[in-house]
């Protein structure tokens, strides 16, 4: 029997399944690992290929086939924790809800499966991305410290990049779901007007968000790219280096670039559940308080 804590949040779903969580989270970093060794492990294949020795290519079929049984384990494994996760905290928020009306409960009960998706989803996938990142950086180190202070750079500007933006994101989210929870009134109320206007009012806040959006990751790009052109650049003409070697870098690199737009996204996501989270405990009421969950 586990108690959920009266404050629901992400916080609060950990305290409670921390176990089936810790296992999956244990699975993806095993697997991220056998997937940052992979651009390493193929640059030696190459260059065991051009001097007639097969044994790094051995090396690079075992891990991944290794890799092939751990990601398809964990996404079996995920599946069954996550959906008991989601029935659970959903029965919750619903059950604290007594007093609200219908069109939020309704609303609320969808932002709330966020936080499930959130563990599920995001969570792994920026364990990952910072795995990537500390991975690529001590391999480019190897290879020649400008490589990876390249890496560092671009890293902190995207991150300031975002940090000043973040107030907006939560003030058009915050907007997003209050017009959201209104929702359930609306379709009851049955006016063609009331419905078109607050569905123009969606549209008007998602396509602020949208093109705040675009505007961040265009800059986040343009970073991202400036720092694999040059790697690219100092990697073959800098620098004494095998092919085998040129294609680790840029691999490397170029990951980079897939990893690093993780830490903005997850930063927004972040942003996102906060308000979600102050939005849902609003209507929490005290009798709903350290709920036992089976």
């Amino acid at each position: 029997m586990l108690k959920l804590s009266p404050r629901l949040s992400v916080v609060s779903l950990l305290q409670v399944f921390w176990r089936p969580i810790s296992v999956t989270w244990f699975l993806t970093l095993l697997e991220t690992a056998l997937l940052v060794a992979l651009p390493l492990l193929i640059g030696r294949a190459i260059d065991g290929f051009l001097a007639d020795d097969w044994s790094s290519f051995l090396s690079l079929v075992s891990t991944m086939t290794a890799l092939l049984i751990v990601a398809v384990g964990r996404r079996v494994y995920d599946t069954r924790v996550y959906g008991t996760m989601g029935v659970e905290f959903g029965s919750e928020l619903v059950r604290r809800s007594k007093t609200a009306s219908v069109s939020t409960v309704n609303a609320r009960l969808d932002m709330g499966s966020e936080f499930v998706r959130f563990l599920e989803l995001e969570a792994p996938t920026v364990m990952a991305a910072v795995i990537h990142l500390v991975a690529a950086i001590a391999v480019l180190v190897s290879f020649h410290t400008y490589l990876a202070t390249s890496v560092i750079l671009a890293t902190l500007i995207l991150l300031l990049v975002y940090t000043a933006s973040s107030g907006r994101f939560f003030k058009l989210n915050r907007a997003i779901n209050q017009q959201t929870e209104q929702q359930v009134a609306v379709l009851t109320e049955g006016s063609k007007q009331g419905v078109s206007k607050h569905l123009l009012a969606l549209r008007q806040h998602a396509v602020q968000l949208s093109d705040t959006e675009a505007v961040v990751y265009g800059l986040i790009f343009m970073i991202l790219m400036t720092m694999l052109g040059f790697n690219l650049w100092f990697a073959a003409t800098q620098i004494e280096a095998t092919p085998g070697q040129i294609f680790s870098i840029v691999t490397y690199s170029y990951d980079l670039m897939e990893s690093a737009v993780v830490l903005p996204a997850t930063l927004q996501s972040l942003t996102r559940l906060s308000e979600i989270t102050e939005r849902i405990n609003g209507l929490v009421d005290s009798e709903g308080a350290g709920r036992t969950l089976s």
